[in-house]
């Protein structure tokens, strides 16, 4: 067993992962393995895209690393503050120029007022998942990420991380990790609870391999 460290599942939640455990005798093995499954929460609006973009296509120990640097920087969370600063700044932050022109992208679409954090709150989950991916740089993944974790949607799977494909075919012993089509369509078996199936496989993963998440990791 290992130690939970963060707040126990809502009550909504623990009565989704009993459900869940029924439906689903593989899942059901996870908690009693890896320990509680730990309910883990992004910040929501801007800062929690930025972080996003931040942790793209990098290891989880880089993306901590960066963001330590970035919030540092006066402002930078904010988007007004963010567009203040120079791209040497945000180099030195650790930044590529790509994540540079994203993260512009991104302040840019929340202080025109084309993204908000309670405009996202109020949208259906393929309506927000649209309005996040149609900003230079997030996609799909960004913004099941963001409701599963921001918005603590309930049946929210992204099926395009790779963690989750890892988890799902050491779970099940399978030969080699499903491709994005197929992980949604196994995923459709745990509806309305796809997002707490996306928890209990990344904690296996976590479990399994050793590797810390970006929120196991200090960010400030």
């Amino acid at each position: 067993m290992v130690e939970n460290r963060y707040p126990e599942p809502p009550r909504a939640a623990r009565a989704g992962l009993q459900a869940l455990a029924q439906r689903d005798p593989l899942l059901a093995t996870i908690e009693p393995r890896c320990g509680p499954l730990p309910w883990r929460r992004r910040a929501g609006g801007f800062p929690g895209l930025l972080q996003a973009i931040c942790g793209q296509q990098i290891s989880n120990q880089a993306a901590a690393a960066i963001w330590r640097r970035l919030v540092a920087l006066p402002g930078a969370i904010t988007p007004a503050g963010l567009l203040a600063l120079g791209d040497e700044d945000l180099r030195a932050a650790g930044l590529s120029r790509p994540k540079i022109a994203h993260a512009r992208a991104l302040a840019e679409a929340f202080a025109s007022g084309r993204l908000s954090q309670a405009g996202l709150a109020a949208m259906a989950d393929e309506a927000a998942i649209a309005a996040i991916a149609g900003v230079r740089g997030l996609g799909r993944w960004s913004g099941e990420i963001y409701l599963l974790f921001a918005l603590e949607r309930e049946d929210v799977f992204p099926a395009g991380d790779l963690a989750l494909a890892a988890a799902l075919a050491d779970l099940r012993g399978l030969a080699s990790r499903p491709r994005e089509a197929a992980l949604r369509r196994l995923a459709e078996a745990w509806r309305p609870w796809r997002s707490l199936a996306a928890r209990l496989l990344w904690h296996h993963w976590r479990f399994a391999t050793g590797r810390p998440s970006m929120d196991d990791l200090p960010l400030a």
